[in-house]
């Protein structure tokens, strides 16, 4: 099993020591290049001109994805403008005002709703209440499979019984047989920390994988399981007998199928970013430290909150002592000699 002192405390007392130490820098994007948060370059345009109170942009944008049926990015494009309409609201005002029965607008006010919901201390009131905009919103487009995404995020926020979420999860994969949001959602639900048991979660996981395309982000949700495992010690649910625990051969595989899908994608792209950081995570929790560090290369710029929030107040000083600790771990592995030698080659 994987050692319960958590490798991050030790990576937090060393790292600011080995921040420009040169061999261990080469290739990574200096500390002031590495954002937070980034928005994939398709959705930057529609979120700075909703910053100048423009909505026409986003809904264009929203429309697009809706024509075309590109589910995973309408998924991902809603999530980001109803983060920003929380932010910046007068954009969004607009927008209902001027199309109120607009489809693309009634997905993103759900989403808004929940968000809200999540965040306030009358969380389940609120989401209940939620009920007749996912509504309006699933009845925009009778294919999409957005509102059952959003739908099944309720359902866990309101304590939904199980029946109630294999409902809803039906209507979803009837729409979209794999898609990565509502799969997201169900592990989420089927979850040690929430309804289900740890054994749920990876089996559900695992059998989503198993049936996915290899470039697909529900490829990385044994990872995602593997995460919920290893941080139900810090906040999550509790992880019971340690004859329950999750075998270490089972986070090895998740991770391995994890770096599988992030090697179809360029470096420093921002679609599998969160996949990514939260793949770091998992790789320095198992103490595979040269994965890691090629994993912090191919994270490039692109720090994520997820996981590092859960951390820190402050996410991407987070990342960043994170990565320094990667590599001083990394640096360690490696014979004197053989790291002379390199440095000669270059």
């Amino acid at each position: 099993m994987v050692r319960t002192m958590h490798p991050l405390l030790a990576l937090r007392r060393t790292a600011r020591m080995i921040r420009h130490t040169a061999p261990l820098c080469d290739g990574l994007p200096a500390d002031e290049e590495v954002l937070l948060d980034a928005p994939e370059p398709w959705l930057a345009p529609a979120l700075v001109a909703a910053g100048t109170g423009v909505y026409e942009d986003a809904a264009k944008l929203l429309a697009a994805s809706r024509e075309r049926a590109e589910w995973e990015t309408r998924d991902r494009c809603v999530a980001r403008l109803a983060a920003f309409a929380d932010a910046r609201p007068e954009w969004f005002a607009r927008w209902q005002d001027a199309a109120p029965h607009d489809p693309d607008m009634l997905l993103v006010k759900a989403e808004l709703a929940l968000r809200r919901g999540w965040a306030s201390p009358a969380r389940a009131e609120l989401l209940r209440a939620a009920s007749p905009l996912i509504a309006a919103a699933a009845e925009g487009d009778a294919a999409d499979p957005v509102p059952w995404r959003v739908a099944l995020d309720q359902a866990r926020g309101t304590n939904a019984s199980h029946t109630v979420f294999e409902t809803l999860w039906e209507q979803a994969v009837r729409r979209s047989s794999h898609h990565y949001g509502c799969h997201l959602s169900a592990l989420q639900y089927l979850s040690a920390a929430w309804y289900g048991s740890h054994r749920e979660c990876f089996d559900f996981a695992e059998r989503a994988a198993e049936d996915a395309l290899p470039d697909s982000l529900v490829q990385t949700l044994p990872l995602r399981a593997a995460y919920i495992w290893l941080t139900a010690d810090a906040g999550g649910a509790p992880r019971g007998p340690r004859a329950a625990a999750v075998p270490r051969e089972r986070l090895d595989a998740a991770a391995d199928r994890a770096l599988a899908l992030s090697a179809r994608y360029p470096e420093g792209d921002a679609w599998p970013a969160e996949a990514r950081n939260l793949l770091v995570y998992v790789l320095l929790r198992l103490e595979r430290w040269p994965q890691a560090l090629q994993e912090l290369h191919r994270v490039g710029p692109l720090a994520t909150s997820a996981p590092w929030a859960a951390l820190s107040d402050d996410p991407l000083a987070q990342f960043l002592d994170v990565r320094d600790g990667v590599r001083m771990e990394v640096a360690a592995l490696t014979p004197v000699g053989r790291a002379r030698r390199r440095d000669r080659t270059r």
